[in-house]
């Protein structure tokens, strides 16, 4: 297996980050709140990232929620939810996890932290976790939680040709939504936010070092 993205992400996660993507391509407009701004009264929760090796190329899971669900129903996202007390961020993202995707048992390497992003809409400080593991998870999607898994290569997301803008009409506001596609769906807002920071580290590699980073053999 190339463990060339787990060398990267391990490294440059060590370092200062680019924040959470405020005034760049990823950020929806117009903005409903500072995403980099955390109130005093904001609930935590965490959300993980986790890369393993799939058909050759390294993949990352999102889920689309069910309509049900009290916070961010019928929206795509990454495994997360809120913190539980005394539960550091890190411990968060991997319990819901495997609470929502199951996999227990697996062993999951953790990389490192991405830049924290304060989400308005459900008053979440949501800590954005990046993890590995070695083989693809024996993924288990819990229905009370997870409407639909989606596996994401890499590769997808760092593809220009697969990012679009879009409007956005509710019954309360409406907004210019970037987003990456995948599969019909798109993924915007927050987590198109993590994912655009998550990119953006990326990019900072050669282009010549794209595929080996991408891909796992």
């Amino acid at each position: 297996m190339n463990g060339r993205l787990l060398e990267v992400l391990e490294e440059r996660l060590t370092r200062p980050l680019p924040g959470p993507m405020v005034g760049s391509r990823f950020e929806p407009l117009p903005p409903r709140a500072r995403y980099d701004l955390s109130p005093p009264g904001a609930r935590q929760a965490a959300v993980l990232i986790l890369f393993y090796p799939y058909e050759d190329r390294w993949h990352l899971p999102l889920i689309l929620r069910p309509s049900g669900l009290a916070d961010h129903a019928g929206q795509i996202g990454l495994p997360g939810g809120a913190a539980e007390p005394g539960e550091t961020g890190r411990e968060t993202a991997i319990r819901e996890f495997h609470e929502e995707l199951g996999a227990a048992g697996h062993r999951i390497e953790v990389l490192g932290r991405l830049s924290p992003i304060f989400v308005a809409v459900s008053n979440f400080r949501v800590e954005p976790w990046v993890a590995a593991t070695s083989s693809r998870p024996a993924l288990a999607p819990n229905p009370a939680e997870v409407k639909e898994l989606l596996e994401v290569p890499l590769a997808h997301l760092m593809d220009p040709a697969n990012f679009g803008v879009c409007r956005l009409s509710g019954k309360d506001r409406s907004c210019t939504a970037p987003h990456f596609l995948w599969d019909g769906h798109r993924v915007w807002g927050a987590t198109c936010m993590i994912l655009g920071e998550l990119v953006t580290i990326l990019e900072e590699c050669e282009p010549w070092d794209w595929l080996r980073v991408c891909g796992t053999s």
